[in-house]
């Protein structure tokens, strides 16, 4: 006798207030001090917001079933819709950042989930499996099988669950046993440091990490002051003397005083390409402005003197040109300062090959009594700067591969050569003192009566065991979390911000890029870039808002091959296809962790890098092409959802996160992204079947363009539960009439008003959302057979359902303008967001560019109006026409010549007259409903001069087809 398990539906899989979740997620993303993802760099986090919601919406019962003549659903849908309204406000306080660790908010989320915990529990009362999966007085515990940034297992301790964290990447591991492991561990605990033991404070003022979080200060400033003492010569301060005040007499009061250097600001050189001065090294400066804050602008001019050049500094307001540099245009094209010959890509590849690629001190920051002063560097800087002899160099190389890792053709090919002498020298001394502090801490926490216990990496879940050795490995964890940051600063990768005064950090982008310009930090200062503010004082802001409510332990884990106990529910937030190399880009951290920290951890730093092979995106210069890539990512990402979907606690979905830009490639059948396909195929091969999609607003659309491949501006929440084994197969016709069925319901539910049990999706989120229940038909089949009896494929069923979102036969570019107008009308949007609804409608920005219906630049994205069409348009020869371009040429030809103009486009238009009218018609009701008067206006009167255009039309000869066919695209 079988005894199937009861499973209410979760809130999940039915209802969410997008609104809320999406407002604070998009505030959440401007949020720094103390957010945890400030603790060490990741790329692609969720935002906590998001991961907050999703799980209480995943652990908690929707309010639509009842109990009484058995398990069923048919609660009363008022009194549903009445609960539901008091769940969204759960979730609408849980997901402000202000309420992040506010038991006030959290703890009346935690209830809801234990209630729910208890009625499912009761539901399967006497169930073969009841002692081992349904204990109503231990909840069931959270595993993200894909930890990397950790922002899941977080938000799953914050409610309250257990946490389980894994993952293949090492880095990703470090961050997630800083965040979910460690703290709870040590919760509550005083600090150790004789400092804090000498004020002699309670253990109750020891709130969650706030102990240790004071540890982590104190010695972090120990540590500052240790490696001032070895190579604090390196950083000398600056002695303005009378001889600067010839050019600078704003300096004349500073005679005499030593100020010190926040930053020297660098240009790589190369020789120079002119015969003449080939023995000199010229600058690649791409800017010398220094500060464009008004009222107090500064910038670099240089003075060529005979076969030689020097900077000086000039206050003021910049000249012409002064924001160039040295540079020519885009890209890798700079003049030579002396001779003015061009220095193109190529001759500065060679010479970076060439090992002649060099670097020179352009201007220098320091901290002055007013504020940041500009000074012109001596050549006792640079001297004192190229002194400095490391002890180690990493020399792992970079991968060769051009799409993310840029320096390697400018010669720059290991690790190693993104760090200049002396930053190299400065991090390796900081890693060295990372391991006497934790000797300093152990004998610390020993004076204060703690244990000695047993290291951290043993210790496992019992947590009384973990006394001072493993209290002190703690702290240098979050040490080494601050030379991770360090590491982002103290590179040649970090450069100078003239708008906001301030060294920016290496990793603007999720690739490294080539920097022309560079600032390098003083690690001692007390500016921008320093050891103890922009480092440690960081890190210690995040842990002071680490307040567990519950356990956590995260290991290293292959998720092909990692096997997990069936009582966790899994959330997670799988890789992205090919848009991040997160293994290559880890190695940059990797090896500062490892030299710090591999004596703590000696199974997870092991390897000299992080593994590569194994990492489940695809990557062709990994994998020998873009085919078997493809087939890797497939075949991966299929068993890893695959042990998901057999290992996960059956009583509850699963939540999938996946953003991925479009990429277009064409195909029979129209536009595809075959990112998006190949892991929705992965998720349909793994037997599971989709219960619903959430547009979440995961994505800073506003970052830096480059931060982005993946510039998106939502991620789509998949809601998964295992396929019935016993699941039969349906025809092609037969889909595509329960299609015809559901999404027409479906679609009315999503357009809801707040007012009722469910807040509506957006319109530019419509399209993608809808793709939920389309694909919850299809995946709840065993197979839906083509005519010939094959299966069809993920692509194919996406195309069918894309259709219906149509509502019409219009293109997918026409789709795509239909809801961005909708949304957006004629005004600017961001970029981020135009992607995300392009990828719902099968088409692309770049796809949309060149079809002439929009603009794109600088991250911003808006619809051409008609009066900017081309005025030489020629449908015949145009081999990308959507109606919707073909339209506004109408309306152009209409208003700059009358009806014969446009008769005589429409009869070049052939068969899309009929479609054009329909688009025109649908265009002015919805401006009618928008109230865009004007708009509306220019659609009526298209339609009412149709007669005399279709006349004017019927009267042009029919036009030779120059490709030979009928114009019917």
């Amino acid at each position: 006798m079988t005894h199937p398990i009861k499973s209410p539906r979760k809130l999940i899989e039915v209802a969410l207030p997008l609104d809320a979740i999406n407002k604070a997620c998009a505030r959440e993303k401007s949020i720094r001090h103390g957010h945890p993802s400030t603790l060490h760099l990741w790329w692609a986090r969720r935002p906590l917001a998001a991961a907050r919601a999703v799980i209480f919406a995943q652990m908690v019962n929707d309010p639509g079933y009842q109990q009484g003549g058995g398990f069923k659903y048919g609660k009363n849908k008022k009194d549903a819709a009445i609960e539901r309204k008091r769940l969204f406000k759960i979730i609408e306080d849980l997901v402000l950042w202000e309420n992040t660790t506010k038991e006030e908010f959290l703890e009346p989320a935690r209830a809801e989930i234990r209630r729910s915990w208890r009625e499912v529990c009761e539901l399967n009362k006497g169930h073969p499996q009841a002692a081992e999966l349904f204990n109503p007085d231990k909840l069931p515990a959270l595993h993200d099988p894909f930890a990397g940034g950790g922002a899941i297992p977080l938000e799953a301790q914050r409610l309250g669950l257990e946490a389980y964290a894994s993952d293949l990447n090492p880095v990703a591991v470090l961050i997630n046993k800083a965040m979910i492991e460690i703290p709870p561990k040590f919760a509550g605990r005083p600090p150790v440091n004789p400092a804090a033991v000498k004020r002699g404070e309670s253990s109750a003022t020891w709130k969650g990490a706030t102990g240790l979080a004071e540890d982590v200060r104190y010695y972090g400033a120990w540590m500052r002051e240790e490696a001032q003492k070895r190579i604090g010569h390196l950083y000398p301060p600056v002695e303005i003397t009378a001889e600067m005040t010839k050019e600078r007499p704003d300096l004349k009061p500073l005679v005499g005083q030593k100020l010190t250097v926040i930053a020297w600001l660098w240009a790589r050189t190369v020789k120079s390409p002119n015969p003449a001065f080939s023995h000199v090294d010229v600058p690649l400066a791409s800017t010398f402005i220094l500060s464009s804050k008004e009222g107090n602008e500064s910038y670099v001019v240089p003075i060529v003197e005979g076969n030689q050049y020097r900077f000086t500094v000039k206050i003021g307001t910049p000249p012409q040109g002064a924001g160039q540099g040295t540079k020519l245009a885009r890209g890798a094209n700079f003049k030579c300062i002396l001779s003015n010959v061009a220095m193109e890509g190529d001759y500065i590849k060679s010479e970076g090959r060439a090992g002649r690629m060099g670097g020179k001190i352009v201007a220098v920051v320091v901290d002055g009594p007013k504020g940041r002063i500009f000074i012109e560097p001596t050549p006792a800087m640079e001297v004192c700067a190229k002194s400095a002899k490391p002890s180690w160099s990493p020399e792992t190389s970079l991968p060769d591969d051009h799409r993310n890792f840029w320096t390697f053709n400018y010669g720059i090919t290991t690790y190693g050569g993104l760090f200049t002498l002396r930053q190299m020298e400065a991090m390796t001394t900081f890693a060295e003192i990372i391991g006497e502090a934790r000797t300093r801490i152990r004998v610390d926490a020993l004076a204060t009566g703690m244990d000695d216990g047993v290291c951290l990496d043993k210790s496992g879940e019992a947590s009384t065991k973990a006394g001072a050795v493993a209290y002190a490995e703690a702290v240098s964890v979050y040490l080494a979390c601050a030379l991770g940051r360090a590491s982002d600063y103290w590179t040649s990768l970090a450069t100078w911000e003239p708008g906001g005064g301030f060294v920016a950090h290496g990793f603007t982008k999720q690739a490294i890029p080539m920097v022309w310009d560079y600032a390098e930090s003083n690690p001692f200062s007390d500016g921008t870039g320093n050891w103890e503010q922009t480092c440690v004082s960081w890190v210690v802001r995040v842990l002071q808002n680490f307040t567990p409510a519950a356990g956590g332990l995260c290991n290293q884990a292959d998720a092909t091959r990692q096997s997990f106990s069936k009582d966790k529910v899994v959330s997670t937030d799988p890789p992205y296809y090919d848009n991040i190399a997160y293994a290559d880009l880890s190695d940059y951290f990797y090896i500062w962790m490892r030299r710090s920290l591999r004596s703590v951890f000696p199974e997870l730093f092991s390897t000299i890098a992080v593994p590569k092979m194994e990492e489940l995106i695809a990557s062709p210069h990994r994998h020998g092409g873009n085919v078997k890539a493809e087939s890797f990512f497939l075949n991966g990402m299929t068993e890893a959802m695959r042990r998901i979907s057999n290992q996960a606690h059956i009583a509850f979905p699963i939540s999938i996160y996946y953003a991925f830009k479009q990429s277009e490639t064409k195909a029979e059948g129209g536009t595809s992204s075959t990112g998006w396909e190949t892991f929705l195929e992965a998720v349909f091969q793994a037997e599971l079947s989709l219960c619903g999609t959430w547009p979440v607003r995961t994505e800073r659309v506003n970052r830096s363009v480059g931060i982005g491949t993946n510039a998106l501006a939502s991620s789509i929440v998949l809601v998964c539960r295992k396929r019935p084994s016993d699941a039969p197969s349906i025809s092609r016709r037969e889909f595509i009439r329960e299609l015809n069925s559901v999404l027409p319901e479906a679609l009315d539910e999503m357009t809801k008003g707040s007012g009722e049990e469910r807040s509506p999706v957006a319109p530019v989120d419509l399209s993608q959302a809808i793709i939920g229940p389309g694909m919850a038909v299809f995946s709840k089949y065993a197979a839906v057979l083509e005519a010939d009896g094959s299966p069809m494929s993920v692509r194919t069923a996406l195309q069918l359902i894309n259709r219906f979102l149509a509502e019409d036969d219009f293109d997918a570019d026409t789709q795509f303008c239909l809801h961005w107008f909708e949304q957006f009308g004629w005004g600017i949007g961001e970029s981020g967001v135009a992607d995300g609804l392009a990828r719902a409608k099968n088409t692309s920005e770049n796809g949309l560019v060149s079809s002439g219906v929009i603009f794109w630049k600088g991250g911003k994205t808006r619809l051409l109006k008609w009066a900017e069409y081309p005025t030489d348009w020629d449908p015949r020869t145009d081999l990308r026409l959507p109606v919707w371009e073909a339209l506004h040429q109408l309306i152009r030809a209409l208003k700059q010549g009358g009806e014969s103009a446009s008769g005589a486009l429409l009869a070049a238009l052939g068969g899309k007259a009929e479609a054009i009218r329909q688009l025109a018609y649908r265009l002015y009701t919805l401006c009618e409903r928008l109230g865009k008067a004007e708009d509306a206006r220019a659609y009526n009167d298209l339609i009412t001069s149709w007669t005399g255009i279709e006349s004017a039309a019927n009267s042009v000869p029919k036009p030779a087809d120059p490709q030979g066919t009928l114009f019917e695209r």
